[in-house]
């Protein structure tokens, strides 16, 4: 078994020169098998690459292969049965995350200098946190997710993974045209909200709550959570209804269980969710008064041991995450520092849409302030 194993699809037969890049198998790619994750796709070769793709191999990036994923993004594990479980280079034995795990476990095992993602839930950053790299999911439609198959479309993100918060910024920079990135001369400079400790793990609570200490002008909010689940799930039947009622043997069994439960949601109860939404996205507003950024564990736990099952981790792993793909705004995925085991917590820095910049700027100095501690 070599290190590549389980984390690359699809790979160029002669290596280009560049930054090297990995790309989740949910973006096509000309040339280049892409599976989305799923067997009923395992011999589609694209005739045209994602724009996001493009954009970066324009820009001297180099895809270096086509990462392994949770079966059409749809899940927190990255345990794949077609095409087989992704690992965790940091932790033999546990969860790499997901559903963009090949992309983070390249990253950890040194396979890729940068990565490409989405996150629909919070797959750029579930992996990052449970591979102990930084993951980046823009404002919604900052990032063209043209060429990317769907998940559920009004929660869809395409961003960049990285090892670095400046690894991320870069790939910003050339994803969204016109994007420019901000500096942040001292953490005293933002106000933040930190929300979510209670909930997690003592040492990912712990190493998330020194982590917001380093910010002087902080103070912690009671951070409402949304109930939406229908309308993504209703989202998701939409993709998926004819695809599924052509192919569903080819479904594996966890993702069929829930392709059969989103297709049972109705239009009713996907509407009175939608309306739940902006309910939740004015709550939010104003919760966010006075504040620059918001502060939570990304998850409030560190990787999981595979062979648990994504039914049975999905609502503790996306529990901090789809929040923020409810409200489309942009929020990091930062390693810091060991928690339970020995393995990595994770913080989430979170702003208003449009506000990426911010984050970022206040990501890097956030790091640069953890590696000196």
């Amino acid at each position: 078994m070599t290190t590549a194993d389980g984390i690359f699809l699809a790979r160029p037969a002669t290596p280009p020169h560049g930054i090297r890049l990995a790309v989740k198998d949910l973006f096509d790619t000309a040339g280049l098998t892409t599976t989305y994750g799923s067997a009923i796709f395992v011999d589609h070769v694209p005739s045209k690459s994602a724009v996001a793709v493009l954009r970066l191999e324009d820009a001297g990036y180099a895809n270096v292969g086509k990462t392994n994923l949770h079966e059409f993004a749809y899940g927190i594990t990255s345990e794949n049965p077609h095409f087989g479980t992704v690992p965790n280079p940091l932790a033999p034995g546990r969860i790499a995350g997901g559903s963009s795990g090949g992309s983070a476990a390249a990253l950890a095992a040194g396979l890729a200098d940068a990565a490409l993602g989405t996150d629909s839930g919070g797959s750029i950053r579930i992996p990052s946190a449970c591979c102990g790299v930084v993951g980046f999911k823009p404002t919604y439609g900052l990032v063209s997710i043209d060429g990317c198959f769907p998940l559920a479309p009004s929660f869809d993100h395409a961003g960049p993974m990285a090892l670095t918060v400046t690894g991320c910024s870069d790939q910003l920079e050339v994803l969204a045209p016109g994007f420019e990135p901000a500096t942040l001369e001292s953490l005293e400079d933002v106000d933040v909200g930190i929300a979510w400790l209670d909930s997690a793990e003592p040492l990912v609570a712990e190493r998330v709550r020194e982590a917001a200490e380093l910010f002087p002008r902080r103070r912690e909010l009671d951070w409402p959570r949304p109930r939406i689940d229908a309308l993504f799930m209703h989202e998701v039947a939409g993709v998926h209804r004819e695809l599924y009622a052509e192919h569903a043997e080819l479904y594996g069994d966890d993702l069929a269980v829930k392709i059969e439960r989103c297709l049972a949601v109705s239009d009713m109860e996907a509407s009175l969710a939608a309306q739940a939404r902006e309910e939740y996205r004015e709550q939010c507003g104003a919760a966010f008064a006075g504040i620059d950024l918001l502060l939570t564990p990304t998850l409030t736990c560190v990787a999981p041991p595979t062979g648990v099952g994504d039914l049975a981790l999905r609502t503790t792993l996306v529990r901090n995450t789809l929040p923020f793909n409810t409200l489309g705004w942009p929020a990091l995925a930062l390693p810091c520092g060991p928690a339970e085991e020995g393995l990595p917590a994770s913080i989430q820095l979170v702003g208003r849409p449009g506000a990426d910049a911010l984050v970022l700027a206040a990501g890097e100095r956030l790091a640069a302030a953890l590696s000196a501690t």
